[in-house]
This record gives structure tokens, C-alpha cells and sequence, in this order.
């Protein structure tokens, strides 16, 4: 019932923020419309950490980000002039389409100090949506469906499963939701998308039969119900959805084309994208292994 399982690699974003990335792997590009997943901490920041850990201004297109956090909080700003605060619980969910820049800053730990813990997840868009207007969309929970059962408490982030709808605009069949098991309760995934994964962020799990341990993720076979039961308290994150064909990624760009992906290239080589508003005095060069 089990494809694969995939190990957690730690990539640094910049300045010594490093976190763990699952998407793409070099055997599993994608998840539904999945094309990138990084698990971000846990880690403590005390108060006054140098703005070098923050995620300086940068570029998208072709996709939708969407950030959850369990604990902290970060500061989103972007070109289309939207500043956001997004706390645990709530949802991040950025539009790229034709071209978007955003930053996401640690401005209440730096202040304050605290324990950063989240997911960031890239949802490529259809290739008709591809040059879609961007676009933002915050959610605090209330639009986001919850449940509760035999020691599980979940929320559906993004998509439609089990009956149930997040507002959360999307574009192609999906679901992304939040588990958070008592040790030994159970719930059984069911079959209803043709591409699904488990993240297990903390503890530990039997998924059909075969034990995860925290930073894996397991990828499912299609057509078949999954029993996951919590060896211990659990946090994990179930995705997948309808595949949307395959995507090209170039450093912060995916695209059916890779000609798209070379003109984005440009155009953020020649400074023709706007940096976000309220903080345009830096950014993030394009990498000299992509010119």
C-alpha cells in the first residue's frame, strides 16, 4: 500500500535558516498538483535574530504557495501591496499565476522571540491557469472545516475530501489536511484521490502496516484505503490530488514550458518584476547556476 518513502533533506534557504525539503525528489516530482514541500523547523529564535535568517523578496509564477504554521508566525508582503501576518492555525495562500514577488519575514520573533514550526507546500497550477492574474487569499479558520474523532482532531487546509470543502481557492482536484493523533487512534485515508501522501511532522506512525517516523513522507498506492494509527502523539499532513501533467521548476519558477521559464529568468535577471510593496530596498538575486 505503500510506494515509496522519502527522507527529509536539509536544504538552507539563506542566512542559516534551514529546513527540510520532501518535493520534488528526484524519484517523485510530484503529488496531485503537489510540486514542493519543505518542512520549516522546529526551531527557537531568540529575540533580536539578525534579518539574514528573513526570506528576502523573491519571485513565483505557475503556482500557488500555501504556508501553515503549528507554532510561530511570519510576516508576508507582496507585489500586489497585501502585508500579512500569518499565525498557526491559519492559511497562506498566494496565487502566483503570471508573476508575483513576495517576502516572508521572522518580524515577531525577532521581536519577541519564538518557536518556528510549519509547512510551505507549491501547488502547480493547470496549464490554463498557468498566466492566471495573481492573486491572495487569507484564511483564519473559520472557512477551513474541522472535525473531531476517537483521538484525532483534523482540518481540512485546502480542496475537498470526505464530503468536505476549505474556502481556500483552487484550481484542480486536491486536498491538503492537518491531523493531529492521540497515541494509539486510528483514521482510515480514503481512496477518493488517485495520487495521496502522508508527511508524518512529529512522532510517530504505522501506515498501512509499515512504521514512519518523523521527517518521512509515504507515498500511496493508488485505489486502496490506508488505516494510519499513532504509535505515539502525531502530527501529520495528508495531500494529494488529480495529476496535472508534468512541471518544469527553475529556482522559484514551475512552468509546463521551459521557455516560461527562461523568460521569468530574465525578467528577474532585468529587474522587470516589482518587488513587494513596503519592502522593495532588497532582494534575492537569481543564482548564477541558472543563468
Amino acid at each position: 500500500m505503500i510506494e515509496r518513502v522519502i527522507d527529509k533533506r536539509s536544504h538552507d534557504l539563506g542566512g542559516g535558516f534551514t529546513v527540510g525539503r520532501l518535493l520534488p525528489f528526484h524519484s517523485l516530482r510530484m503529488v496531485g498538483p503537489f510540486v514542493f514541500f519543505d518542512h520549516m523547523g522546529p526551531v527557537d529564535f531568540a529575540p533580536g535574530i539578525p534579518r539574514a535568517l528573513d526570506v528576502r523578496p523573491h519571485p513565483h509564477i505557475g503556482l500557488s504557495t500555501v504556508t501553515y504554521l503549528y507554532d510561530g508566525a511570519l510576516t508576508h508582503r507582496d507585489s500586489l501591496g497585501f502585508h500579512q501576518e500569518i499565525r498557526p492555525g491559519e492559511v497562506n495562500w498566494m496565487v502566483a499565476g503570471s508573476g508575483i514577488t513576495h517576502s516572508e519575514r521572522l518580524e515577531y520573533a525577532r521581536a519577541h522571540g519564538a518557536r518556528m514550526h510549519g509547512i510551505q507546500a507549491w501547488v502547480a497550477l493547470p496549464v490554463e491557469d498557468e498566466e492566471t492574474d495573481p492573486a491572495f487569499y487569507h484564511h483564519e479558520g473559520a472557512d477551513l472545516p474541522t472535525w473531531e474523532e476517537q483521538g484525532v482532531r483534523g482540518r481540512l487546509i485546502a480542496g475537498a475530501a470526505e464530503g468536505m470543502r476549505a474556502a481556500v481557492k483552487v484550481h484542480s482536484p486536491q486536498f491538503y489536511m492537518h491531523w493531529e493523533m492521540a497515541s494509539g487512534a486510528a483514521r482510515v485515508l480514503s481512496a477518493e484521490y488517485s495520487e495521496r501522501a502522508i508527511y508524518l511532522a512529529a512522532g510517530s506512525a504505522e501506515i498501512a502496516g509499515h512504521r514512519l517516523r518523523a521527517g518521512q513522507m509515504a507515498l500511496l498506492e493508488t485505489g486502496r484505503d490506508v488505516l494510519v494509527r499513532a504509535e505515539v502523539s502525531a502530527t501529520l499532513m495528508v495531500l494529494g490530488g488529480e495529476p496535472i501533467g508534468e512541471r518544469f521548476l527553475m529556482w522559484n519558477f514551475v512552468s509546463s514550458s521551459r521557455e516560461r521559464l527562461e523568460q521569468a529568468a530574465e525578467d528577474w535577471r532585468q529587474q522587470r518584476m516589482t518587488l513587494p510593496v513596503g519592502d522593495e530596498q532588497e532582494f534575492i538575486p537569481l543564482p548564477e547556476n541558472q543563468k
